[in-house]
């Protein structure tokens, strides 16, 4: 072998070089990886294992310092991701313990890239918490994952509060804010941080004895060396939660606070106990200096005893560790730097090498040669290395931030599964509590009684008939809604016809503007057009003037004949420019009309194609208002068979006035229509008259088929007949109209015909009332008005003698109520005045507008029953007046009671809301008159307001109240006076429910007495909210009801005469 060496000792040389480059490759590659991994990580290996030792406090620094330096926890966590926690229990607590100073003293970052990793430190606490390891740790490490997990979210919900708890007053203050609601909620939440350093403080003192061998035994330290952070956390906590507590007892009573102030009694205690323990323990005395807390916990009823509390402070000491033998970082076995050169290599070396196998004779060898070539592939290999290498660490940067990417997702994924568990456990629990409250729902169902049965069944009527009424009144409201938009389309039309106005006149403008500079461009032309001739005519003059001077002057020089060459050029040009004005001049003539043809044919052409758009949107607005029509009448259409509209019933009466007003409508709807056919332009009439006819046809076909509810079954069924085919005539007509083919052909003819039927019948289904004393209803009409207008000037008469009484026999307090209380009603008595004014002038209106040809008295002996039911309005006010001065005179005279004044107020507001509902049956809707009757009854509602409230104001004045002194009583007397006051109550209350009992048969005889069984009041009550009439019941000796344009009102009904009560059925308000 040696032999082979020395006969090719060049081929040696290489292998040898080469075995050297590649050494020194490697351990430059090493150097590099040991750069890239930082101290960091050496720590965190060496601070977080499964040793029972406590951590060092240099390797915590250094991960800490690490954490400032990269702004973050992403080292600490790339490495803590691939820890074993599962394996061992020793090393989660240390990981725990090391994650709480990262927490407490790392950058601020470190709280976000925490917070990704949520999920993870959740299921090592919960997984530990289900095992059982021999050391213990178990349990330790679920309290402790527990602790982090409420730290991070705490910090993570208030970010002005640092991890440390370290916060100024004022940084406090600003995060409680000045909300009560908040400071409740984070008093909660301090608790529950306070409650988690706890529980983990008493799991490791639970564990230990406070004797001195277990605190300085390494495995007892190694429990106990988390519980520094712990004694930080809770002094911060304590304070903290006492000023909040003091802030929430300046705020709310002390009672609401009660468990507040039990929770913060028992953590005071926990916490003392605590601080005493470790303070017994010589671990803890070189470590840190740890608060007494004061002997008892703060009085947070005192205000003033904020001031007696004095924060706890924990002290750190400076004193460093001793320094141990550093062997984390070796020295590299081998320098790799670019510094040493091949010359530097040991001397002997080289010479003996040299003389083994140097060149013969000293001569020049070609391994020079070889060991340049090797330098210059060490150099590149070099450079590749670097290249290589920082396409690597790109690589790396570009996976870490793919790597946090997904980490990001998985986290977001994390918390929408866990949101949906916790949405998924609210709905099974509100799931379980709708199961138990139906179980208790059916259980208290089984003990009701049959009677209660029967009432079920009428209280299920009653919402079927609200539900309809319900139903009704939310496609009103949806049908105004369309109207509306209806409304603002025809608005925003007007709006298009504006702007095409304004276009137009704008067109106009600046066509007159081109005009004008054309115009003014020509009289410039022309300016100058004269003054070139007139130069030219100068120009001739002069040379015609030459012309004679060289005719008289033969022997003109030659100057005088090269300047008439001059003036010839001269006028050549000038005959050029003016042929190149007038050139000019055409030209701008031509341009000028082209530019005039242009702006017209472009205004013509604007002014089509906005003709054309306005046509197109009024036709859209059509077949939308044409749309909404169709949905609103096969709505009514779908009543008709509608098995829950078999309840529901209408007057005849009723039915004829919805039908004569879906008649005019009709001619409205014609009118628009042929309106629309002369001017595309403007669909706003037919649009009107479209919304209002549909409105009314529906209104007619539903009552039509409410009315033949309660009808004889022939016109019952002629009735429903003749209302499903208008709906179907409506519905063609609405089609015709959708259509442009069919539009101009489009005839409401057919309608107009079966409403007409419908009218005959309604007027035919009229209920014929007695002839008898018809002849004389127009005179009594009159003589009632005039009776009821005599008594309210008699009541007026008679006030105004208490009024002088009560000033001649009472005074003081008395007097000044007494006044007060006659004033209301004489203002009261003025506007009752002027309702009946009002109700005249609007009836006079009526009978000039309706009778036609017939005479006043036929035309009340044929509306008989609006005629009985304006006489008993009449007769119902004046009554109330008599009523209402004989209850103020026995209150001035003290033998009556507060409460009749009350009520004879209230009974006179619904008299004229009576009076007012007959005189409104037969008014026009736009009639002057009807405003003024309205707002009279609105002013007499105002006053018999005012004398309830002079009332009850005057009874409070008067009645003197006994002051209830009840300190003079033995325990013994105040037994039997609360005793005595029980029984008191009790026989009022059943005096209440008495009268109460007695008030409801009186009702039920009052209309027993006029005539009406109950089931029919308890429908027509009921019907009242749905929009329907009950029939009329059969003629009683009273008057029946006239029909009402708003069935909600009360029934109309005839009172007696002024001396005795009118039987008025029961108001649906006191029912």
């Amino acid at each position: 072998m040696l032999v082979q060496k020395a006969k090719h000792p060049a081929t040696y040389f290489s292998h040898f070089l080469k075995q050297v480059i590649l050494i020194l490759m490697s351990a430059e590659m090493s150097t590099q990886v040991d750069l890239v991994k930082s101290p960091e990580l050496s720590s965190i290996s060496k601070a977080i294992n499964s040793t029972e030792t406590p951590v060092k406090e240099k390797h915590a620094r250094r991960i800490i310092l690490g954490t400032h330096r990269e702004k973050g926890a992403f080292t600490f966590w790339s490495y803590a991701l691939g820890l074993p926690l599962h394996s061992s229990a020793i090393l989660s607590w240390k990981f725990c313990h090391v994650l709480h100073k990262v927490l407490r003293d790392g950058h601020q970052n470190s709280l976000q890239d925490c917070m990704r990793h949520h999920s993870s430190i959740v299921e090592t606490g919960v997984m530990w918490g289900n095992l059982r390891d021999r050391h213990g740790y178990g349990q330790l490490v679920s309290l402790y994952a527990k602790l982090l997990i409420t730290k991070m979210e705490f910090h993570t919900k208030h970010a002005e509060i640092r991890t440390n708890l370290e916060a100024t007053d004022e940084v406090f203050e600003r995060t409680v804010g000045t909300d009560i609601n908040n400071v409740f909620q984070l008093t909660v939440e301090v608790f529950d941080y306070m409650d988690a350093e706890l529980r983990v403080a008493e799991g490791v003192l639970r564990q230990l004895n406070t004797s001195i061998a277990i605190s300085t035994m390494t495995s007892g330290q190694c429990r106990l060396a988390p519980l520094i952070q712990v004694i930080q956390d809770c002094s911060h906590l304590y304070h903290y939660s006492v000023k909040l507590l003091f802030k929430l007892h300046a705020c709310l009573p002390a009672d609401t606070l009660q468990g507040h102030r039990d929770r913060f009694l028992d953590q005071f205690h926990s916490l003392k106990t605590f601080f005493n323990k470790a303070r017994d323990m010589l671990y803890f005395k070189r470590l840190i200096q740890i608060p007494r807390l004061p002997d008892s916990p703060p009085n947070f009823l005192r205000a003033s005893a904020l001031a007696e509390h004095v924060k706890p402070m924990v002290v750190i000491p400076d004193e460093e560790e001793p320094e141990e033998p550093e062997d984390d970082d070796p020295e590299p076995l081998i320098d790799v730097s670019e510094a040493p050169q091949p010359s530097m290599a040991p001397q002997p070396q080289v010479d003996i090498f040299d003389q083994a196998f140097g060149p013969p004779n000293n001569g020049f060898d070609d391994r020079d040669l070889q060991i340049e070539s090797l330098k210059r592939e060490l150099e590149l290999l070099r450079a590749e290395l670097e290249r290589i290498k920082g396409e690597a660490q790109r690589y790396i940067t570009q996976l870490k931030s793919q790597i946090n990417s997904l980490e990001a997702e998985l986290e977001e994924q994390r918390v929408q599964k866990q949101r949906a568990l916790l949405e998924n456990e609210q709905l099974r629990m509100e799931l379980e509590a709708t199961r138990r409250r139906n179980a208790e729902h059916e259980s208290q169902q089984s003990l009701f009684s049959e009677a209660e049965k029967r009432s079920q069944a009428t209280e299920q009527r009653y919402t079927k008939l609200k539900e309809k009424h319900a139903e009704l009144v939310s496609n009103h409201a949806e049908l105004l809604r369309k109207s509306a938009d209806t409304v603002k389309m025809l608005s925003a039309t007007q709006q298009t016809q504006e702007e095409v106005e304004r276009t137009k006149q704008q067109l106009a403008f600046e066509v007159e503007r081109v005009r004008q500079e054309a115009d003014m461009k020509m009289e410039e032309q022309k300016f100058e057009m004269d003054k070139l001739r007139r130069e030219m005519e100068e120009k001739n003059a002069e040379m015609a003037r030459i012309r004679s001077a060289l005719e008289t002057n033969t022997k003109a020089d030659q100057e005088k004949s090269s300047s008439l060459a001059a003036l010839q050029v001269e006028k050549e040009r000038l005959m050029r420019s003016v042929s190149e004005k007038e050139a000019e001049l055409s030209a701008a003539r031509h341009a000028h009309q082209l530019k005039e043809s242009s702006l017209q044919q472009e205004r013509l052409n604007r002014e089509e194609h906005l003709q054309q758009k306005l046509l197109e949107e009024q036709f859209s607005l059509l077949q939308g208002t044409v749309t909404e029509a169709e949905s609103i009448i096969q709505d009514a259409l779908a009543k008709l068979d509608d098995p829950l509209h078999i309840r529901c019933t209408s007057s005849p009466d009723y039915l004829v006035s919805r039908a004569e007003a879906t008649l005019g409508s009709i001619d409205k709807v014609k009118a628009g229509h042929s309106d629309y056919l002369k001017n595309m332009n403007d669909a706003s009439g037919l649009l009107r008259a479209l919304t209002q006819f549909s409105h009314l046809t529906a209104d007619t076909i539903i009552n039509g088929s409410a009315t033949a509810h309660m009808a004889p079954t022939d016109h019952a069924d002629r009735l429903t007949e003749n209302c499903r085919g208008c709906a179907n005539k409506s519905l063609e007509f609405l089609r015709e109209l959708k259509s442009k083919a069919s539009l101009r052909s489009a005839d409401p003819a057919a309608i107009r015909a079966v409403v007409q039927k419908i009218l005959r019948l309604a007027q035919d289904l009229r209920p014929k009332g007695a002839d008898v004393g018809k002849e004389e209803l127009g005179d009594l009409v009159d003589k009632e008005m005039a009776s009821t207008s005599a008594a309210i000037e008699e009541a007026v008469r008679r006030i105004d003698e208490m009024m002088n009484q009560a000033r001649r026999d009472t005074e003081g307090v008395k007097l000044e109520v007494n006044e007060r209380i006659l004033f209301s009603c004489t203002d009261l008595m003025q506007a009752i005045r002027m309702l009946v004014i009002a109700s005249t002038d609007l009836q006079k209106e009526i009978v000039e507008g309706e009778r036609g040809a017939a005479t006043i008295k036929e035309f009340y002996a044929r509306n008989s029953r609006w005629t009985e039911g304006l006489i008993s309005a009449a007769k119902a006010v004046g009554w109330g007046a008599t009523q209402m001065v004989d209850s103020a005179d026995k209150v001035v005279l003290h033998t009556g009671k507060y409460e009749e004044l009350i009520v004879c107020s209230h009974e006179i507001a619904a008299s004229t809301a009576q009076l007012v509902a007959a005189s409104k049956v037969k008014a026009d809707r736009n009639s002057k008159k009807l405003g003024s009757l309205q707002q009279a009854s609105r002013h007499v509602n105002e006053m018999a307001a005012k004398v309830v409230a002079s009332t009850k104001t005057g009874q409070e004045q008067v009645e003197e109240k006994d002051t209830m002194d009840f300190s003079g009583m033995s325990l013994i007397k105040l037994k039997k006076e609360e005793m005595e006051s029980q029984v008191k109550v009790l026989e009022l209350e059943s005096q209440l429910e008495s009268e109460r009992l007695r008030l409801g048969e009186l009702r039920k005889k009052h209309y027993e007495h006029y005539g009406v069984p109950l089931d029919t009041a308890a429908a027509a009550t009921a019907a009242q909210d749905n929009g329907l009439r009950a029939p009329s019941p059969s003629p009683a000796p009273g008057p029946a009801a006239p029909p009402s344009p708003k069935p909600s009102k009360p029934a109309l009904l005839k009172k007696p005469a002024l001396a005795s009560k009118p039987h008025l059925p029961p108001k649906a308000g006191f029912r």
